[in-house]
């Protein structure tokens, strides 16, 4: 598995490497090579980089928002989050 990011960095900077992992752990799932124990730590990470990469991508679209429109950052709000499981 790939490093884990650094407590103290910012979600987007570690967006890449996140979804990576991600991506790899999805990948050993579908094989259906894991044991139960193993699927449901692997699940588990999944779920929490998934986050992370959804925080992410909610903290960039807001650094859009706020550099497309810097005079009203009042307005300036993530968009949307997706609905669970998309």
């Amino acid at each position: 598995m790939a490093n884990k990011p650094t407590a103290d960095a910012s979600p987007v900077a570690h967006f890449e490497q996140s979804l990576d992992e991600l991506e790899q752990l999805v990948a050993r799932m579908e094989q259906g090579d894991l044991s139960l124990e193993e699927s449901l730590a692997a699940y588990e990470r999944g779920v929490g980089l998934y986050r992370s990469c959804r925080t992410a991508l909610e903290q960039a679209e807001l650094r859009v928002r706020l550099l497309t429109d810097p005079d009203r950052p009042e307005t300036a709000e993530p968009f949307a989050p997706l609905p669970d499981g998309q």
